[in-house]
């Protein structure tokens, strides 16, 4: 790892995606649930105003970036926020210290990619963290000999 990085991204979500969904709601459809309480307690969470980033270098020494979207990173953000009595840019150096200076510094740490059907066919690395693994290293023991 060389670096975490954020951007300030739209803070809003799509307003049509929006619309459908609460269309879908309405009609029922949304999700294939007998219980109708999942559909009518559904509702839209607030959108992370930052794309975070983890900058490296593969196998092959090719620098690159990916974009992660755990919720865990979310909700990092979110908490930092209140913590900070809204101060956006102490937020996301929590965000960053946390990744990066723990999780990547001191952890065993391992992704989960997926890709997003708007990047899939298109983008050169379709893929984005959506979730993350992070054991205690394993200290080899000597063997003695």
């Amino acid at each position: 790892m060389i670096d975490f990085t954020y951007e300030k991204v739209d803070g809003n979500w799509d307003s049509k995606k929006i619309r459908f969904l609460e269309s879908e709601k309405q009609q029922g459809r949304l999700f294939e649930s007998e219980n109708e309480d999942d559909i009518e307690n559904f509702e839209v969470v607030d959108k992370v105003p930052y794309q975070f980033r983890f900058k490296y270098v593969d196998d092959s020494g090719k620098v690159s970036h990916m974009m992660i979207e755990d919720w865990e990173t979310g909700m990092l953000y979110w908490n930092s926020l209140r913590r900070h009595r809204g101060d956006e840019r102490l937020a996301c150096e929590d965000v960053k210290k946390k990744y990066f200076e723990d999780f990547a510094k001191t952890k065993d740490y391992y992704f989960f990619l997926g890709t997003t059907k708007q990047h899939h066919y298109v983008a050169p690395n379709p893929f984005v963290i959506i979730g993350d693994f992070r054991p205690k290293p394993i200290q080899q023991l000597e063997l003695g000999f």
